[in-house]
């Protein structure tokens, strides 16, 4: 199986289908294409129709769209439990996992994620503190209905769609409350974690466009 991503610096819907394979142990192969490469399209078209990264071939199987592709690997590995095995609980998930896809498009506009910039506030919208106070909120529901450390338990695609989101509250020291930071402490904790933020803080591309203190770029230890 291949995956194609964007930079892992900034390309936040390729981290969630990542971060969802490594942590379930599925095997594949990786390609990282810079997303302002002049030759983007040429390169991902013929594994995704629309254009975009993430994409992933499976032996001649194309599948693009982060929650596409999670929903094609829970199926082909079901023993990894990238959803909740009970039946509300699974539909809870989905629910708050579509509800990502779809929106918060205040916060992400103004807070992309960024994994090289020092941590350091950003003044937001009202739209964008809504969209944190609503999913701060979902978190703690979670948590307390499911026990934690992660959403429903134990890590799965629902904690994927969100893994961007905690980067983002991270970099941009967004308050939330103390059981969604809890639960940010054990996103950040995950080896697979680790492993993507050390090759983000390598990447040598610089995208004006994800970078907040545009024409200054911040990075970590500098």
């Amino acid at each position: 199986m291949k995956l194609i991503i964007g930079n892992k610096n900034y390309s936040s819907w390729s981290f969630r289908p990542w971060i969802a394979m490594k942590v379930a142990g599925v095997a594949f192969e990786e390609r990282v294409i810079s997303l302002d490469d002049p030759n983007f399209k040429q390169a991902i078209s013929p594994v995704s129709q629309n254009g975009k990264v993430p994409a992933i071939d499976d032996d001649g199987v194309h599948v693009w769209e982060s929650l596409a592709i999670l929903e094609y690997l829970a199926e082909k590995f079901p023993r990894a439990g990238l959803w909740p095995a009970d039946a509300g609980a699974r539909a809870h998930a989905r629910a708050i996992a579509a509800e990502m896809h779809g929106g918060f498009v205040a916060l992400r506009n103004e807070c992309p994620m960024n994994f090289w910039r020092p941590v350091k506030r950003r003044d937001l919208s009202a739209d964008a503190r809504a969209n944190a106070a609503r999913i701060d909120a979902m978190w703690a529901e979670c948590l307390e209905r499911y026990g934690g450390p992660f959403l429903f338990g134990a890590f799965g695609a629902v904690d994927a769609m969100y893994a961007p989101v905690v980067s983002r509250f991270h970099t941009y020291a967004v308050e939330v409350g103390a059981r969604s930071r809890g639960y940010m402490d054990a996103v950040m904790a995950l080896p697979a974690w680790r492993e993507w933020r050390e090759a983000a803080l390598k990447e040598p591309w610089v995208l004006p466009s994800d970078e907040p203190d545009w024409p200054t770029v911040l990075r970590v230890g500098d």
